[in-house]
């Protein structure tokens, strides 16, 4: 599910707040804010993320895959890679880029 994906916390200090940052090469998928436990997840990634000038460490991907809520399902696409379905959000590429996707409609 996460295959592709790299979760990295920020370790700059200063105005840059230790959050968790969940990536998809350069493209701001989702992040943790310090001291949270829920995942925040964009309708549209946020493209073009630069570390440039900014320290990072290895994060941990499995802050994303947590379900949210008992209302949460697996279910598994046609591509045969398992995803989280919400009344909110689903963890499919679809609903990464387009803010929604074919599970939603059928499993929630």
């Amino acid at each position: 599910m996460l295959a592709n994906m790299e979760a990295v916390i920020e370790t700059t200090g200063g105005a840059f707040p230790a959050h968790t940052y969940l990536l998809d090469g350069t493209n701001l998928v989702a992040y943790v804010k310090v001291g949270e436990q829920e995942p925040f997840y964009f309708k549209n990634p946020i493209k073009g993320f630069d570390k440039r000038g900014r320290k990072f460490i290895a994060g941990n991907t499995s802050l994303f895959t947590k379900e949210k809520a008992s209302n949460a399902k697996t279910v598994i696409g046609s591509s045969g890679q398992t995803y989280t379905v919400t009344a909110e959000s689903c963890t499919c590429p679809g609903f990464t880029y387009r803010g929604t996707c074919k599970h939603m409609a059928e499993h929630v």
